[in-house]
């Protein structure tokens, strides 16, 4: 149903390439270009520069990308509801994670989603916490699954699985020697600090946990970067420690390039799901949400799942 300019349009612009769109959409390269230079016509600008064999969006053609993914959001919606509503379980789903999630959890969940629900396509919008909850806030997003609070009340959070937060720094490194007891949390404040930026749930978390523990002051951060895998890198490259995810680290224990301690006392987060509180609640996001819930408990130790059930209602953990 959508519009044919738009759509050749819309691929040229995410492929930033006339002859990979032409490719993509199964066209001649001169009928890709001709639908592009009929949308430019109707707006009676240009949307691309095409110099040294290079394609890019002008400030107008940035704008029209930007519209153009929301519109065809809109039809995937469309489409999902109507065969849903009339019995037929297809289409496709958006859903937002923070980078921990994504890069943690989800691949083996979608991956095994899939196998069961081959019809139903999953579209993944990554960042922070704070800007995937807002893809929620604004119907960018169906679901989202994320680590660190919520704090508005027009949506459902609903704790998923706990995440204990570690010390990750290089293996020679003096405080390693602390292994499974803990490092004083009052240790880490010589050493340079590298954290997530700003609007990450982990970075909320950290701070929150220094401030209770009466070290919110002192730190020396040397390097705020925006991924864990960049973080990685860098703690790697013996830059600083920082704290993150013990499930994200899995591969650079096993390969020896970091060395991973606990916290004293030890830190854990939860990952949430969050939805609208009042949103039309369509059958494949349903299907999707218990079986993530099943996914998660069944691969989350027995004690965790209590602490999460105690937490889900209204108890201290």
């Amino acid at each position: 149903m959508a519009d044919r300019r738009l759509k050749v349009f819309n691929t040229v612009a995410r492929l930033l390439s006339f002859t990979k769109a032409a490719e993509a959409l199964h066209m001649t390269q001169p009928a890709v270009t001709f639908q592009v230079r009929q949308l430019e016509e109707h707006f009676d600008t240009r949307l691309f520069d095409r110099t040294h064999n290079r394609v890019t969006l002008t400030d107008v053609g940035h704008t029209v990308y930007e519209i153009s993914e929301r519109i065809f959001e809109l039809y995937d919606e469309m489409d999902r509801r109507v065969k849903e509503m009339t019995g037929e379980i297809g289409g496709a789903l958006n859903i937002g994670a923070s980078m921990t999630v994504a890069e943690n959890m989800l691949p083996a969940l979608l991956g095994n989603f899939r196998q069961e629900h081959p019809d139903l396509s999953v579209r993944l919008k990554v960042g922070n916490t704070e800007s995937v909850v807002s893809m929620v806030e604004h119907n960018v997003v169906d679901l989202a699954l994320v680590e660190g609070s919520v704090t508005n009340k027009n949506l459902l959070v609903e704790t998923c699985r706990r995440d204990e937060l570690v010390v990750i720094m290089p293996p020679e490194h003096e405080l390693a020697g602390y292994g499974d007891e803990g490092v004083p949390v009052e240790k880490l404040a010589k050493y340079p600090f590298i954290c997530r930026e700003e609007g990450s749930g982990t970075r909320e978390v950290v701070l929150s946990y220094m401030d209770e523990q009466g070290q919110s002051e002192g730190w020396d951060v040397c390097m705020e970067l925006g991924s864990p895998e960049a973080i990685k890198g860098a703690v790697e490259a013996g830059m600083g420690l920082s704290i993150m995810s013990s499930a994200g680290i899995s591969k650079e224990l096993k390969l020896g390039l970091l060395t991973a301690v606990p916290l004293k006392p030890r830190l854990y987060r939860d990952f949430s799901f969050v939805r609208q509180r009042h949103k039309f609640r369509l059958p494949a996001m349903e299907q999707l949400l218990e079986f993530s819930r099943h996914y998660c408990r069944e691969s989350t130790p027995m004690h965790d799942l209590e602490v999460i059930q105690h937490t889900a209602n209204g108890e201290e953990a």
